[in-house]
């Protein structure tokens, strides 16, 4: 899952920079409300982490603006004011969840987590597609009830399909899902990351459509 984090303050940004890579997230950074608009309007999130004293641009102004041009990902707003009012306007601007520092990072994440779920209709955090089962909380992969280990990039490129059953995915948005912006890409590695997965997964559903890209086809 591809997170936007835009915080201004280096320390705490260096801080959740490091533990959401660790929780497995490729992420991008902003540290002004500038940067993080054109990020968010050009790149494809899974969710993004909202400071609202920004530089340049307030956090609800950006906040605003991307959901006035139609932008839909999940947005978890971080802020030191913790009035009431504040957190109505947040929600009013469009935010999914609001978290209020100082905060424990495990709660952002487990509150990432669920927000990106909801975003794809999935309520529980255990993902499941026939007899494969993914925990987004413990990043355990169980399939034929056997337990799976997988790379960082194969068990995000998993998920990403679990999370969007029967979709077609191209290879050029699963690129820009595994990989955050400063990263060269090449779209020919997820041929290679798919290759592994069934082999590691045999028989599992992992359909290449020719000319569209890639899906995980529903058990029957």
């Amino acid at each position: 899952m591809r997170i936007l984090l835009v915080e201004d303050e280096p320390e705490l940004r260096a801080h959740l920079h490091k533990g959401l890579e660790r929780a497995g997230y490729t992420v991008d950074l902003a540290d002004n409300g500038e940067d993080a608009l054109h990020l968010g309007d050009t790149e494809p999130f899974d969710a993004v982490v909202l400071d609202l004293g920004l530089p340049r641009i307030d956090g609800l102004t950006v906040l605003q603006r991307w959901r006035e041009a139609g932008r839909r990902m999940p947005v978890m707003i971080l802020t030191a004011r913790d009035r009431w009012h504040d957190k109505v306007a947040g929600i009013d601007a469009g935010a999914d969840d609001y978290l209020t520092k100082p905060f424990h990072p495990e709660e952002l994440f487990a509150r990432l987590r669920g927000l990106i779920r909801r975003a794809h209709g999935h309520a529980s955090p255990l993902l499941r597609c026939g007899e494969l089962t993914l925990d987004t909380r413990s990043g355990q992969v169980r399939y034929r009830g056997e337990t799976v280990a997988l790379t960082a990039h194969e068990y995000k490129l998993l998920e990403h399909l679990m999370l969007r059953p029967g979709a077609v995915l191209s290879r050029t948005e699963l690129t820009e899902h595994l990989y955050a912006q400063e990263v060269e890409r090449d779209s020919n590695t997820i041929e290679v990351f798919m290759a592994r997965l069934r082999r590691k997964l045999p028989g599992l559903g992992l359909e290449t459509v020719r000319g569209r890209g890639y899906r995980l086809a529903p058990p029957p």
